[in-house]
């Protein structure tokens, strides 16, 4: 089944921020809309199930005070380093350098060993977060993930 997708309007309400952020985002080239991009004045995004995971983690680094510069970098990294699913891991943040943290053990070695961490963001519960806003927000939306996403009303 194809995806529908996410209107601009449902997305920024899903990913928490607003509709002037998220057109910021998709400008800077932060996080695009990957089912239809923008084509000229008055035309429609649709974002996909993942581009609203990988918004959320744009929203929660931003929240932890991470400056947008070094989002872009640390989603990059998170895209490079976890491929499709980037809320799979924890953050660790250390200065101008970012680590991808799979498991407890290594967390723990990490700020065991590690001098000056910035910020251990747990990304995990981003996707529990998404899929929980998605149906309080729009409950006609359906299954939720993967190809059977909501539709772009």
């Amino acid at each position: 089944m194809t995806e529908q997708g996410f209107s601009s309007k449902r997305t920024a309400e899903i990913a928490g921020i607003t509709y002037r952020q998220l057109d910021y985002w998709a400008r800077k080239d932060i996080v695009r809309p990957s089912l239809t991009k923008a084509s000229g004045s008055g035309s429609r995004r649709l974002y996909s199930y993942r581009d609203l995971l990988e918004l959320r983690v744009v929203k929660t680094l931003l929240d932890s005070g991470i400056k947008l510069q070094q989002v872009r970098k640390g989603l990059d990294y998170l895209r490079d380093q976890l491929g499709e699913d980037v809320t799979s891991a924890s953050l660790v943040i250390s200065g101008t350098s970012s680590v991808v943290v799979n498991d407890g053990e290594e967390l723990i070695e990490i700020l065991q060993n590690g001098q000056g961490v910035l910020n251990v963001l747990p990304l995990g519960g981003v996707k529990d977060a998404v899929d929980g806003l998605i149906v309080d927000l729009f409950p006609e939306a359906g299954v939720i993930g993967g190809s059977d996403a909501a539709a772009a009303n």
